[in-house]
């Protein structure tokens, strides 16, 4: 079976993944699989950017089919941050509690009809040398007054979807899993997985 590694060492992003694409005949790593493998520094300007250094350089030194990804939360009233600095919004050693404090504090007084936001992602294939694709994938929502849920990661128990009435926290994984921005990201990656696969035979 095709090994795919994933150029992450979140365990969260990774499990979600790893959902998203069930039905792929390929083997999932991770970087916990790849000790070795030298660290990336997400110095990119965009989230593709990131996403390709990510994939590149992991495929580069495994020399096996990689998957990067890199995605964030753009807020319109903070002029779409924090973008690409999501994971790392309240600083370098930050996590999910710290970011959605900071970002609660960021909107206070802010009223819940300006608090638009989106989710972006964008995924990067890398086969060894070669790029092989890269997709994006985005989810627009407003974030909540306080953290409801305690289902996902992130920004999750912040980000509402109108639609449902809801935030990412709350909705069960079924639903997450089709609309969702990385979602709607590997459902385009899984596309052009199975027609690698194929091509293969």
């Amino acid at each position: 079976m095709r090994e795919l590694v994933i150029a992450t060492t979140n365990q969260g992003k990774l499990k979600e993944i790893k959902e998203l694409l069930k039905g792929v005949p390929v083997n999932i790593t991770s970087l916990k699989d790849y000790p070795d493998c030298p660290p990336v520094e997400e110095d990119g300007k965009t989230f593709a950017q990131n996403a390709l250094k990510k994939a590149a350089t992991v495929a580069f030194y495994t020399k096996k089919l990689t998957l990067g990804e890199d995605s964030g939360l753009e807020v319109k009233a903070l002029r779409n941050q924090p973008g690409i600095y999501s994971a790392r919004f309240a600083g370098d050693n930050a996590n999910g509690r710290r970011n959605n404090a900071k970002l609660l504090r960021s909107l206070k007084g802010v009223p819940l009809a300006k608090r638009q936001a989106r989710y972006r992602c964008y995924a990067a294939l890398v086969d060894a040398k070669t790029i092989v694709d890269v997709v994006n994938g985005s989810c627009n929502g407003v974030i909540g007054l306080r953290s409801q849920g305690k289902n996902g990661f992130g920004y999750d128990p912040l980000f509402i979807v109108p639609e449902y009435g809801k935030t990412f926290g709350q909705l069960n994984g079924a639903i997450k899993a089709k609309i969702s921005h990385r979602a709607k990201a590997l459902q385009k990656i899984k596309k052009v997985l199975k027609e690698i696969l194929n091509s293969k035979l």
